[in-house]
């Protein structure tokens, strides 16, 4: 996977002649393909040929690649997970429309599976590797004559196709390690036949969004994850047909922060069994074994609609955050989207800080390896020598609390890569194969955890391979699109590639994600607007900075000079001497990740203007 950090070479990387990347997959084959074969061979024979030449048009036609059409089955590989559902649609619809005039007994209809991961794809254009087989897999669920899709699917196209999923629950599929969740798949305007959830699926460990009613007794399974539940939203409209939207808000919640994997999240079930209820928050949260309860109410009146919600920290019984919105309601479910977005991208990270306030309650002997993770970020992200050494021990005791814990690695990994990124260490060379290490062992444990991939990205743009950053970057997206650090660093990673017009649009949309976003956002934007030429933005963004450090200052001086105030552009310069007399020119061109060196050369011209030198 990390081809790009071992500049030396190793067995354990991919070969030359084939990249790892992220693609859709599409998996098909023919139902009852023997029995049809025995009772008429050259009808058989026709219809598949036929069946061959429909599949290749509609994957041709949503930019896809046929892989292999062997007897009766067929793989195709899609750069888009919107491509591979259209196109197993398209084929389901036209191969059933073909084979309506013909006997129940002779219709030849294939299974479709269609899965978003990783593949290995090599020179000659095969395809393998797990995206393949859960693909395969999944197919053998889908029905004859429909689509059966993974979660990584519908998550990648939620509210963006006209596709309605049906929850199949987590299945455990043959060969395949880990329980894959399953969605039946058709196009919204045709029904979804009801039928029975195969008898393999394997209820997903209860107390976890879509799994099983029952709650888990009180921190079981979850020794380093906060548990948080969400009570059924109170519709204080009284009126009947506002009870869909209202539990609409409330279910769209619990799913969305079933993304984020350093929650524990109590199931629907559990949660609504309290439905319609006069609710003692603390008795709730003692039921269900969590630390704290979300919960809300609708108030709809005239063509407006008021939602309110709260965080409240149950052992304390405290409010640990609250907000309002207000809105027109003109369209009621793009308002259901539009708050349960907010909502979400800021719940996590009042959780996580009301965490750290547990944490320093107690004394450091007692901390549970989460809390050990949340003081490691925290002192990560002062980015100074001192405190990186400090939170890599506090990783490291979270590792030795539980050496399974795929978020521990992946965050050693990251303060391993601030090290190795400023120089604070006495050989560089000796941090790579570590940083390696733990990044195999974070996606080894969690492949599917979006800050794995989210810190992979953020690894590979220091060691600038932008192949396995950008694709590091799109997983991480894929699996939490309302992630703020996962959003944010979309922008910065736009920028870094030449795109900083895009990058403004991410980073952007990250501040709006999350009102209470670190004061880095501000040093991302302003990067985002030089590169676009925009340098009295630039300022003002870098400006929101309270405590520039040496390199936000050469950037400060170098706005300064591209606007053409050369006295503002010295004063800064001197300040940055004043504080950091051995800092100099090539010390920039370290935190410097540009794609195209033009870009890069761009800056540090602009740096030279300013005054700084070698």
């Amino acid at each position: 996977m990390l081809a790009a950090f071992a500049a030396e070479g190793s067995s354990d990387l991919a070969e030359a002649t084939s990249r790892r990347r992220l693609a859709a997959i599409l998996a098909a084959d023919a139902s009852g393909y023997s029995r049809l074969m025995a009772s008429d061979e050259p009808g058989t024979v026709a219809a598949l040929d036929c069946a061959r030449a429909v599949f290749g048009e509609h994957i041709g036609g949503h930019q896809g690649r046929v892989i292999d059409m062997a007897g009766d089955s067929v793989l195709a590989i899609f750069e888009t997970a919107a491509g591979a559902v259209s196109a197993a649609l398209a084929v389901q619809e036209e191969l059933s429309a073909r084979a309506a005039a013909q006997h129940e007994t002779c219709r030849m209809r294939f299974r479709i599976g269609v899965h978003l991961g990783d593949v290995i794809e090599k020179s000659d254009g095969t395809v393998y590797g797990d995206g393949v087989n859960t693909a395969a897999r999944l197919e053998s669920l889908a029905d004859p004559g429909g689509v059966c899709a993974s979660e990584a699917v519908e998550c990648a196209l939620r509210h963006r196709l006209q596709v309605r999923f049906e929850d199949l629950g987590e299945q455990s599929l043959k060969n395949l390690p880990q329980p894959v969740r399953a969605f039946r798949v058709a196009a919204s305007g045709s029904g979804i036949a009801p039928a029975a959830v195969p008898q393999t699926t394997t209820a997903a460990p209860a107390g976890i969004a879509g799994g099983a009613p029952e709650p888990a007794s009180a921190g079981e399974g979850r020794s380093h994850k906060p548990a948080i539940a969400v009570l059924p939203f109170d519709n204080m409209s009284g009126e009947a047909e506002q009870e869909f939207f209202t539990d609409g808000i409330t279910e769209d919640i619990i799913t969305e922060l079933s993304r984020f994997r350093e929650l524990f999240v109590i199931s629907r079930n559990s949660s609504f069994k309290y439905k319609g209820q006069k609710v003692d928050v603390a008795k709730f949260a003692r039921e269900l074994g969590v630390q704290y309860v979300v919960e809300g109410s609708v108030r709809k009146a005239g063509n407006r609609v008021r939602i309110t919600v709260q965080l409240i920290d149950a052992e304390t019984d405290r409010h640990v955050w609250a907000e309002r919105y207000d809105r027109d309601l003109e369209d009621i479910f793009a308002i259901q989207d539009e708050v349960t977005t907010a909502i979400v991208a800021t719940l996590p990270g009042r959780v996580e800080a009301a965490s750290r306030d547990r944490a320093a309650r107690k004394t450091t002997a007692n901390m549970a390896a989460y809390e050990c993770v949340l003081t490691g970020k925290l002192l990560h992200h002062r980015s100074n020598r001192e405190d990186n050494l400090r939170a890599q021990e506090m990783l490291e005791r979270a590792i030795a609390l539980d050496p399974n814990y795929a978020h521990a690695h992946a965050w050693r990994a990251c303060v391993l890569g601030q090290r190795w990124g400023y120089n604070w260490c006495e050989d560089r060379s000796v941090l790579q194969p570590m940083v390696v290490a733990e990044l195999q062992a974070a996606l080894a444990l969690d492949e599917n955890d979006s800050d794995v991939h989210r810190i992979f990205a953020a690894v590979n743009l220091i060691y600038e391979d932008f192949e396995q950053c950008l694709y590091h970057q799109q997983r991480a997206l894929a699996l939490n699109p309302n992630d703020d650090l996962i959003v944010v660093q979309q922008g910065e990673i736009l920028t870094w590639c030449g795109q900083p017009e895009e990058g403004i649009e991410w980073i952007r949309k990250a501040m709006q994600l999350n009102p209470y976003h670190p004061e880095r956002f501000w040093g991302h934007l302003a990067r985002a607007y030089f590169g676009c030429g925009r340098f009295a933005e630039a300022l003002d963004a870098a400006r929101r900075i309270t405590t520039p450090d040496a390199a936000m200052t050469a950037f400060l001086a170098a706005c300064h000079a591209r606007r053409g105030d050369a006295q503002a552009a010295q004063a800064t310069l001197a300040e940055l001497h004043a504080r950091w007399p051995a800092f100099r020119l090539a010390d920039v061109g370290a935190t410097l990740h540009y794609r195209h060196a033009a870009d890069r050369e761009r800056h540090l011209d602009a740096l030279a203007q300013a005054g700084l030198r070698d």
